[in-house]
């Protein structure tokens, strides 16, 4: 029904063209003519002009329907996908660019010639020039305005703080990061920077097979997570980084948007906590929420795969991949045993556990000899 109602009302305005197109044709000699010899003749060149542009406006109204819909949806998903903070820049610096223009142009409209044309190809030069600036420094014209809270549903929380988390390549390779979204416990826009992207790119593209694998999972997980669990990642680029590599530009970025980085690399941890910025590391989490084992505790069943560092030592490991160090469990290797807990090693790389095997009591018992004594007295 809408549809119809547009298509007449694009009739009526295609009618009121092809009306108005008679004023522009009365300047022929032709039309003069008619006009002042039979009025009919007049009238009746109105009445099909008219007629026509109405005919071709309402033939073609559907395809004008069609391509005006594509428009505004294609406009509306770029200002969708477009953040506050771009948006705000570049109107921002448009708006100086053409309050420049017009105060430079407006004194030269008066002359012979060219006066008129001043002042329009300076708000397209100025306006390009200042839509431009404006995004490249919309991270400093946020500080200059820091009473504004730019981008307060998308990259900043209650308190002005900002609810971006950015993720470095590995966290992305390792893949966690998508079950860690999906349960809820990391909140805010994940930025992924465009250098990021680029590296998980070129990993992909490797010639070795295990690299071209990690980089093809990262760019699959990226794509999961945004299709599938509806995550809210933002692809960005950065102007006027000091980029060494990459992770010198997240710690730049970091400090930019004062937004903590999602990483399991040890040394991006170590560095980004130097230079006092938020680390989220997902190896932190994991320990987190693994089983609690304090020293003296029993753990059943634990299959010894292979020997230690250290002569005598064992190696076994939790479901949870935790390592179990156990002290004179080489001889047990191929054999699932009982171990107690001697201690407990808690680390950014993970935790290792330090066991002993459980003594059975009565394999001790039986092993023991009793002698007769005679006391004499």
């Amino acid at each position: 029904m809408l549809q119809k109602v547009i298509r007449i009302l694009l009739t009526l305005i295609g009618a009121g063209i092809g009306f108005s197109l008679n004023y522009l044709l009365i300047r022929l000699d032709f039309v003069q003519s008619l006009a002042a010899g039979e009025g009919f003749a007049w009238y009746a060149l109105v009445g099909l002009l008219t007629l026509v542009a109405g005919a071709v406006t309402y033939l073609a109204a559907p395809r004008l329907i069609e391509l005006t819909l594509q428009m505004v949806s294609f406009f509306e998903g770029t200002l969708q996908r477009t953040p506050l903070q771009d948006l705000l820049g570049g109107a921002l610096g448009l708006i100086v660019g053409l309050v420049i223009a017009n105060l430079l142009g407006a004194p030269f409209s008066n002359l012979p010639w060219i006066g008129p044309f001043i002042p329009i190809v300076a708000s397209i030069i100025l306006g390009y020039l200042g839509l431009s600036v404006g995004l490249k420094k919309k991270e400093e014209l946020a500080g200059l305005f820091s009473f504004i809270k730019i981008g307060s549903k998308q990259g900043r929380g209650e308190g002005g703080k900002s609810t971006y988390k950015v993720l470095d390549t590995n966290v992305i390779i390792d893949g966690r990061i998508a079950d860690i979204c999906k349960t809820g416990f990391l909140e805010g826009t994940l930025l992924v920077p465009r250098f990021v992207l680029e590296e998980l790119q070129h990993i992909a593209d490797s010639s070795d097979v295990l690299r071209r694998n990690k980089g093809r999972r990262g760019l699959d997980i990226l794509n999961q997570m945004r299709k599938e669990q509806g995550i809210k990642i933002e692809i960005r680029d950065f102007e006027g980084l000091d980029r060494k590599d990459v992770d010198s530009g997240l710690i730049q970025i970091c400090k930019r948007l004062d937004c903590p980085v999602v990483t399991n690399d040890y040394n991006l941890n170590k560095v980004a906590e130097l230079v006092g910025i938020k680390v989220l590391n997902i190896n932190d989490l994991a320990n987190a929420v693994k089983p609690l084992f304090l020293p003296g505790e029993e753990i059943d069943g634990v299959d010894v795969i292979r020997d230690g560092k250290e002569a005598g030592q064992g190696i076994a490991y939790l479901e949870d991949g935790t390592m179990i160090v156990i002290e004179g469990g080489k001889k047990y290797i191929g054999e699932r045993i009982s171990v107690v807990v001697t201690s407990v090693l808690q680390t950014s790389a993970g935790r290792m556990i330090f066991a002993k095997p459980k003594v059975n009591l009565k394999d001790t018992a039986a092993g023991r000899h009793y002698h007769e004594v005679k006391v004499i007295g």
